[in-house]
C-alpha cells in the first residue's frame, strides 16, 4: 500500500552496527549503541534498537490513540499511558525476530471502551501497521 510520506527523517549508523554509534542527519541526537549481555555482548551504558524501537512504539501508539479516540467519539482519560516492551530472539525458521507487548493504562474508562479504542488504534498506528504482517502484538489493556 503506498505512502504519501509527510514528514521523513535520517539516521546513520556507523562503527559495528550493534556496538558503534547512530546519529540523525539534522545532528538533534547521537547515540552509542551497545548489544546487551544476554546477546553476547558487554552490556553497559548505551542504547540498542530494541530500546529505540520501545521509545518509539509507545509514543507512537500513544498518540495515535488520540486520534482514535476522536474516531471511536471515546473520551481520552487524563494519566493515559502506553508500555511498550520490545524482544529479540531467535526465529524457528531461522534469523531474528522481535516480539512486542503494549501495556495500555485508560484509568477510569470502561473495559469495553477501553477494549474497543485499543482496538481502533491498532489499525491507525504506524508502527502497528508497519509491524502486523509479522509480529503478534501483545496488548493489555488497564481501565
Amino acid at each position: 500500500m503506498p505512502v504519501e510520506a509527510k514528514y521523513k527523517t535520517t539516521a546513520t549508523a556507523s562503527g559495528g552496527g550493534r556496538d558503534g554509534k547512530t546519529e540523525l542527519a539534522d545532528g538533534s541526537m547521537a547515540l552509542n549503541l551497545v548489544v546487551p549481555k544476554e546477546l553476547g555482548g558487554p552490556g553497559g551504558d548505551g542504547v540498542n534498537p530494541e530500546k529505540l524501537f520501545a521509545l518509539g512504539y509507545s509514543a507512537c501508539f500513544l498518540g495515535a490513540l488520540r486520534v482514535g479516540a476522536t474516531q471511536t467519539k471515546i473520551n481520552l482519560p487524563t494519566g493515559t499511558t502506553v508500555t511498550a516492551t520490545i524482544g529479540i530472539g531467535p526465529r524457528s525458521e531461522g534469523g531474528f525476530g522481535i516480539t512486542a507487548e503494549l501495556d495500555v493504562y485508560l484509568p477510569g474508562l470502561a473495559q469495553s471502551d477501553a477494549a474497543t479504542l485499543v482496538q481502533a488504534t491498532h489499525g491507525i498506528c504506524p508502527y502497528s501497521n508497519a509491524i502486523k504482517a509479522s509480529v503478534d502484538v501483545k496488548t493489555t489493556t488497564r481501565a
